[in-house]
């Protein structure tokens, strides 16, 4: 993939529309190899992968019975949420697991250190909060670290009792957490066609950086030559007012939230209609839903699952009972097979 990410020539390739179609053209030929024309599919993304998720299901309602979006932020562009709604969330989880901890990092963020240093920081306390999965909390780590981490009651010892906490206590200490934004792939597509604008407000614990278009699209000139399409995802996939148009036009979509996931302030959080549901935990993480299931999982992690899974069954048994009735009162689907009701005995 670097080597086509470097090709300015097949870089344009990599696109979610690509993919989506792409997604389509591998299923019906799966689905014809298979023999399983009537097998309905469901399609299930977390992140970016909740985005197409969403927007397959929306696209190609034909091959797609249903989607369960997780942790997919598309409300995150253009106007409609607010550029510093993903690191308020992030303040918001620290200051609830301390207040000690909030104050602590608010006024390590003004200190005259290295910008690495700060995007360290930054960094390591926005995985924190969008990676908190139970039974590790890692919030709560970090912030143990810095309220009693026994390096020195000075601030930057203390917010290096955190790092500790959260990396382990190691020799040396390397500045190697990558921004997924800045990474690849992701930032390509950041600044093609997937702009959010994410900035620092005024009341977080971060020193304020507020999101700079003319700042975005130079950087974006300088690293690809391309300015971002700001619009763009709005325009082709929708986003404004998105209950009043789904609720007619969309079916059969979860988008799944965790509360304690920065992105979920970019998220779907309340029903669009009785099909488009939103389900929410409060303290879920990013993705936390599809993640493998562990013996240590909590309930509510355990009744959030099942819940999608009752919902996504619903849709299957619907679709094969509107499939005997529609198709063929004398239909009976096999493996996703035709068979005739009179031939089958």
């Amino acid at each position: 993939m670097g080597e086509a990410l470097n090709n300015a020539s097949k870089r344009g390739y990599f696109n979610s529309a690509q993919a989506l179609a792409d997604y389509a053209a591998i299923i019906i030929h799966i689905k014809k190899t298979l023999r399983a024309q009537y097998s309905p599919v469901i399609v299930i993304g977390g992140s970016y992968g909740g985005m197409l998720a969403s927007w397959f299901r929306l696209k190609y309602p034909h091959i797609a019975l249903g989607a369960l979006a997780s942790s997919a932020p598309v409300l995150y562009f253009d106007d409609i949420t607010p550029h510093d709604a993903y690191y308020s969330v992030v303040t918001k989880e620290f200051r609830e697991a301390s207040e000690t901890c909030y104050q602590t990092i608010k006024t390590s963020c003004p200190l005259k250190s290295s910008s690495e240093l700060k995007d360290y920081l930054r960094l390591m306390y926005a995985y924190a909060a969008q990676n908190n999965r139970p039974p590790r909390d890692r919030v709560n780590e970090v912030c143990k670290g810095i309220d009693g981490g026994g390096f020195g009651d000075d601030i930057l010892s203390r917010i290096f009792g955190g790092v500790v906490a959260y990396s382990e206590n190691l020799s040396c200490y390397v500045n190697t957490l990558t921004d997924p934004a800045a990474a690849g792939g992701w930032a390509w597509q950041r600044c093609s066609e997937m702009a959010m604008p994410l900035g620092v407000g005024n009341n977080s614990m971060f020193q304020p950086n507020p999101f700079d278009w003319k700042d975005y699209i130079e950087r974006c000139k300088n690293l690809y030559g391309v300015p971002p399409r700001p619009h763009w995802v709005t325009t082709y996939y929708g986003g404004h007012d998105l209950k009043l148009i789904l609720q007619r036009f969309g079916s059969n979509i979860i988008f799944s939230n965790g509360l304690r996931d920065p992105y979920s302030s970019g998220g779907v959080l309340n029903n669009i209609s009785d099909s488009i549901v939103a389900v929410t935990t409060v303290n879920g993480s990013h993705c936390l839903d599809i993640k493998a299931n562990r013996s240590s999982d909590p309930d509510w992690l355990v009744m959030q699952r099942k819940k999608e899974v009752d919902i996504i069954d619903g849709w299957i048994h619907q679709y094969n009972k509107d499939l005997r009735e529609l198709k063929d009162p004398f239909l009976i689907i096999r493996g996703g097979e035709k068979v005739d009701a009179a031939v089958s005995g």
